[in-house]
């Protein structure tokens, strides 16, 4: 609940304090930062999940150090994967005036899954391969702070033209019962050589062949908005080509380590992992904050 600035002052000095500040403190008051009291309980997000907070006249939307444009007119907050189970802070900013509210994480949700390769090697990296990766990582770890204009509407367009069942976002993974990173796309089984498409207009980022995720496709679609393909068999556009929606990214393969062929599709949005599946058919009970 909102306190006044003299609060805990005697008397006397909270009736000589309020004269000069009463103005402050009321205009406190209607444009103090929105509380979660003011909207009774915070509404609750698994990581890797989405929040919408809809609204008139939003000029910017924000979540730690980013700011962005609203979406249609509403603020939408991607929690990343990895954040842990509590509460965070969430801005918007209406008329130059900054308003918050509260999201509760919740508990990690995802399963465990364990797989088998047969190439050891995929699992304990030589040094050499170690450092491979490591530069890999840093190449595409700088496609996250890229802001660009938007070129993208929800929900996106699916990846594949006929999208089969997939999931296992966020999962546990334990490779050859060693535990690796979560899982943080989506994979699609599809026969080898299925063209793979982009799932909103935008620009392609990064192309290559790297050791985990193989020959590889990132498009930016503006607003800290990138699409990612893995483990292609072979790729039909190159870096700073502009796509369209739907257009052929590459085929589907196993390259990279893979198990068969299949597209992991993933998302990262405004920097967070979050769930693709979200995007492609936004779900009727997605956490909605008070307008």
């Amino acid at each position: 609940m909102f306190r006044s600035p003299d609060h805990g002052l005697s008397p006397s000095r909270r009736r000589a304090s309020r004269s000069a500040g009463w103005r402050s403190a009321t205009l406190a008051i209607v444009f103090a930062s929105l509380s979660v009291e003011a909207y009774g309980l915070a509404p609750q997000v698994a990581p890797g999940g989405l929040v919408r907070w809809p609204g008139e006249g939003v000029d910017r939307c924000g979540l730690q150090d980013r700011t962005w444009l609203p979406l249609a007119g509403d603020c939408w907050y991607a929690i990343d994967l990895l954040t842990p189970q509590g509460t965070i802070t969430v801005s918007r900013w209406r008329e130059g005036l900054r308003e918050v509210q509260d999201v509760r994480v919740g508990a990690y949700p995802y399963e465990v899954q364990y797989i088998t390769l047969e190439n050891d090697s995929q699992v304990n990296l030589s040094q050499e391969n170690l450092e491979r990766v490591r530069r890999e990582n840093a190449a595409i770890a700088a496609l996250w702070r890229r802001d660009s204009p938007r070129s993208f509407a929800l929900p996106l367009g699916a990846p594949l033209e006929n999208l089969p069942a997939g999931g296992r976002f966020g999962s546990r993974r334990f490779f050859n019962n060693q535990p690796r990173n979560p899982h943080t796309g989506a994979d699609f089984a599809a026969d080898a050589g299925t063209p793979i498409l982009s799932v909103a207009a935008g620009t392609v980022a990064l192309t290559g062949d790297f050791f985990f995720p193989g020959k590889s496709v990132f498009v930016d679609h503006g607003d800290g908005l990138i699409s990612m393909y893995f483990h292609l068999s072979g790729i039909a556009v190159e870096m700073g080509d502009e796509v369209d929606r739907g257009e052929i990214l590459g085929l589907v393969g196993q390259s990279g380590r893979a198990t068969g062929p299949h597209l992991h599709f993933g998302v990262r949005w405004h920097g967070a992992r979050v769930d693709p599946l979200l995007l492609l058919d936004l779900p009727e009970d997605l956490p909605v904050l008070t307008p």
